[in-house]
């Protein structure tokens, strides 16, 4: 009896310590990534202005003109992209539709194969193959899920993807602009602020990979830091150029 009682906490704690990580990333991935596209290229468009010795009001408005271009942007193209791959797969829904109705017996026998292919006796197979294709929804989700990689409970939405992108991609943006818009007279605290943030979202995106939050974080506050330092320089270049 003692056995017992010992055995099962161990067996409970090992399933409750078996997680992983989310390695689709969920929402948590396209958001910091907005985000940090929207700091990236907004801060690079200011300093950019900024090396050519513009005023600080027409450095504010290319940071605000960027945010609203930017974030618009960033939503059609997603709307699109997530729109048209979703026509493409309800297309492709379509097709094996007809194909379970007019062919049942042969999209049964090229189930029972797949699963024969994955090293499942052929005999159990086939009934396997057989149970699943009593119910035409269920097997257009196992012919979907096998043959196309799809769940068609689970398709991606347009609009959601489209304001998500929107307003993750205008938060970044914001941050460098939200010194001036708070008195900053100067570049560097704007620069300071979204380098922060480059950093905070770098260690965020160490949540659906296997580095360390600190590495992700300085990574891409080099990268950000360097594309703010090669518009600098040529915006400095062109200034002096156009000047």
């Amino acid at each position: 009896m003692a056995i017992i009682e010992t055995e099962a906490p161990l067996h409970e704690a090992h399933r409750d310590n078996h997680t992983h990580r989310d390695v689709n990333g969920g929402w948590l991935r396209p958001a910091v990534f907005g985000a940090m596209d929207g700091l990236v290229s907004n801060l690079a468009l200011m300093t950019g202005v900024a090396g050519g010795a513009a005023s600080q009001q027409t450095i504010v408005l290319s940071g605000m003109a960027g945010l609203a271009a930017g974030a618009f942007s960033m939503a059609a193209g997603e709307y699109t992209s997530v729109a048209s791959q979703r026509e493409l797969v309800e297309a492709e829904l379509d097709v094996e539709r007809r194909e379970l109705r007019k062919h049942p017996k042969d999209e049964e026998a090229e189930l029972a194969a797949l699963y024969e292919a994955r090293g499942v006796e052929p005999r159990l197979a086939r009934e396997v193959a057989r149970q699943l294709s009593t119910d035409p929804e269920q097997a257009l989700e196992i012919h979907a899920r096998e043959e196309l990689g799809i769940d068609p409970g689970d398709l991606p939405s347009p609009t959601v993807a489209a304001v998500s992108s929107f307003g993750s991609f205008a938060l970044g943006a914001l941050l460098p602009v939200l010194p001036f818009l708070l008195g900053a007279a100067t570049l560097w605290p704007a620069v300071l602020l979204a380098l922060a943030g480059l950093f905070l979202c770098g260690a965020v995106v160490a949540r659906v990979t296997a580095r360390s939050w600190w590495y992700s974080g300085l990574r891409q506050l080099a990268l950000g830091g360097a594309a703010a330092g090669v518009t600098y320089a040529l915006g400095t270049l062109f200034g002096t150029a156009v000047g």
